[in-house]
């Protein structure tokens, strides 16, 4: 093990954080586009550019729960992680990447994005307290205020 569970936790509480300040800035962006305060090549750019970091982020976490051997952690954070990559494998050759500035208003893409990008919202407000709940029982483990009798005084 490279950390303890604490620290481990509050590590994927900052990942986790993280992820979600960049979840509501693609709602932002998004919704942006779709009141046309942006134009569509600006929005798929910015939204392109951390597509990857955000899988890569998750990618890391679920593989710092499988070295520390959270099993279950890491299978629940796997099917985020497979869809990640298939979103971004899935790209037609010639596209921009997920977000293409000329197939964005077809067929109803940016409501396909804005509500990929609710759910993935939802799912990682759910695993933020989650992880908050595990650092807080890791943090707690064993009896908090009978640790070790050493600084009782004797009368």
């Amino acid at each position: 093990m490279i950390f303890s569970d604490p620290l481990l936790f509050a590590f994927s509480l900052l990942n986790t954080g993280a992820v979600l300040f960049l979840l509501v800035y693609f709602v932002i962006t998004l919704s942006d586009l779709e009141c046309d305060y942006l134009n569509a090549q600006e929005c798929c750019s910015k939204l392109n550019q951390w597509t990857l970091p955000k899988l890569i982020a998750h990618g890391f976490l679920s593989f710092m729960f499988l070295i520390h051997g959270h099993w279950i952690l890491t299978l629940i954070n796997l099917p985020m992680a497979m869809w990640m990559v298939y979103e971004i494998t899935a790209v037609p050759s010639g596209n921009l990447g997920i977000y293409d500035p000329t197939e964005i208003h077809n067929r109803g893409q940016l409501k396909r994005h804005m509500r990929d990008c609710m759910i993935h919202l939802g799912y990682y407000l759910v695993f933020f307290f989650m992880y908050l709940y595990c650092m807080i029982v890791a943090l707690l483990k064993g009896d908090p205020i009978n640790r070790d009798d050493q600084f009782e005084i004797d009368s």
